[in-house]
């Protein structure tokens, strides 16, 4: 576990990158499957109807096979695409199984941009979420573009209503004591490693 006192968020992001991407082929494979074990029959994946992940990209661990497992049982199952304009904006669009994706602009994969499938994430029953770093608090240390944090803003202004449930998914190596949060922050129910879950 990092220590962040007297770390700014872009060393804390340095590091906590570095640390994933020294994970070798076999201890992601081994990361994603004890992943798998700790989320595919847990009630708020069973429960959920319509679920976002991600691919991954970077040395963050690998959501996949719950994706194919999500879409094995008849879940409706999304990924994040960027907006062309605003650049800023992302959304979020189903993946029909087998689909063919093509890289954005970060080289992370994603399905062609097809409005008729994307739903608003408030919608949505369970995001499972990328993230570089996190906390026991509900803390999420991300890549510093803001994107998901942008999505979610209205989770800020709603009192009421708790859709969707905001998982974090990350190496055990991605913990910190506890990260500096800025305002615009969006905290995780709870994050999922592959040993555990941490839960505020």
């Amino acid at each position: 576990m990092i220590v962040a006192e007297g770390l700014s968020r872009r060393v804390l992001r340095r590091q906590l990158r570095q640390a994933r991407r020294q994970l070798s082929p076999v201890q992601q494979r081994r990361a994603a499957k004890a992943l798998y074990r700790q989320l595919a029959q847990h009630p708020l994946f069973r429960r959920a109807s319509h679920i976002a992940l991600y691919l991954p990209n970077d040395g963050e661990i690998d959501p996949r096979p719950l994706l194919l497992e999500a879409q094995r049982r008849g879940k409706a199952t999304f990924l994040p695409v960027l907006n062309a304009w605003p650049r800023t904006r992302m959304l979020f669009q189903r993946i029909m199984p087998n689909e063919r994706l093509k890289p954005n602009r970060f080289g992370i994969a994603e399905p062609g941009f097809r409005p008729a499938r994307q739903r608003p994430i408030w919608t949505l029953d369970l995001v499972l979420m990328p993230l570089v770093g996190f906390d026991e608090y509900g803390g999420r240390l991300g890549m510093g573009g803001g994107f998901y944090d942008r999505s979610l803003a209205y989770r800020k202004r709603r009192k009421k209503g708790h859709k969707p449930t905001l998982l974090g998914l990350a190496h055990e190596c991605q913990k910190v004591d506890r990260l500096p949060m800025e305002i615009w922050d969006v905290s995780l129910q709870a994050t999922v490693t592959d040993r555990g879950w941490y839960a505020k």
